[in-house]
């Protein structure tokens, strides 16, 4: 008995044709697929896929915004503004209020990316007797407010290793008493001229006044004696000498002091 083998159709055979030319015929578990095209004409191994979806794109980065500058935290936008662009060291002398002699100095350096940036622990100060003054005149018992350059230093005793010009001579002497009755022997054994009033660039001695005679003089960092100044700010020896080694003329270091509602304006 014989049996007849079907006869492939012209369609089948259509097919199977396009099949062979795609390679899309079963080969068994190892036979794979060619990538799918997409709808756009691209394959799922250029960006498409099976579904026809393209692919999603990675996220642009995010551009890095930099922090501003930072600013002495005590300070209001006036006070900065006083503070030349050229200064990259500050001493913020702050006094506990207008009329009192007490104060607190803090060392800063400027970083040319992050701004001020403070140098250490605060000092504990005294300032004069009555407080503060921003017309300060003689006699009137009070530290001058403002911002004013240090350029100029000396002193009784030798050198301790400052950077600024120094003085070192028998004119740096105290006489007499403070206000508390305190001695007032070796409060120039270290001194800071500060430039209120005076000629920049000269020993602290040097008594020339722009200003004139009645606007006072003569206002320095020097050592405490223990009780309020007529007019300067004082610091223990350790931190007179520490004061010294810190400043930079090449940073242009200057001084900002007032009572610290001022400061804050």
């Amino acid at each position: 008995m014989s049996v007849s083998l079907p006869v492939p159709s012209r369609r089948g055979s259509l097919v199977a044709a396009a099949l062979l030319s795609t390679g899309m015929l079963l080969s068994g578990c190892a036979g794979a697929p060619s990538p799918a095209a997409d709808g756009a004409g691209r394959t799922a191994a250029d960006g498409g896929s099976h579904a026809g979806k393209s692919a999603p794109r990675p996220l642009a980065a995010r551009a890095e915004v930099p922090a501003a500058p930072q600013e002495i935290p005590s300070l209001g936008p006036h006070t900065r503004g006083q503070i030349p662009d050229s200064a990259d060291q500050a001493v913020v002398v702050t006094g506990e209020g207008h009329d009192t002699s007490r104060s607190t100095v803090v060392l800063y350096t400027r970083d040319p990316d992050k701004g001020w940036q403070q140098a250490g622990d605060p000092w504990s100060a005294h300032n004069a007797l009555n407080g503060w003054s921003e017309h300060h005149r003689v006699g009137d018992l009070r530290s001058p407010e403002g911002v004013f350059g240090l350029t100029d230093a000396g002193g009784r005793r030798a050198d301790p290793g400052t950077r600024l010009p120094y003085d070192r001579g028998p004119g740096f002497v105290a006489h007499g008493t403070g206000f508390k009755g305190e001695s007032l022997a070796g409060a120039f054994d270290y001194v800071v001229a500060i430039n209120y009033n005076r000629k920049p660039g000269t020993t602290p001695l040097d008594w020339t006044r722009p200003l004139g005679a009645g606007r006072g003089g003569g206002i320095w960092f020097h050592v405490d004696h223990g009780g309020p100044t007529h007019g300067c700010v004082s610091l223990s020896e350790s931190r007179m000498k520490q004061l010294l080694r810190w400043l930079d003329p090449a940073k242009k270091p200057v001084v900002v002091m007032g009572d610290a509602a001022t400061l804050q304006k």
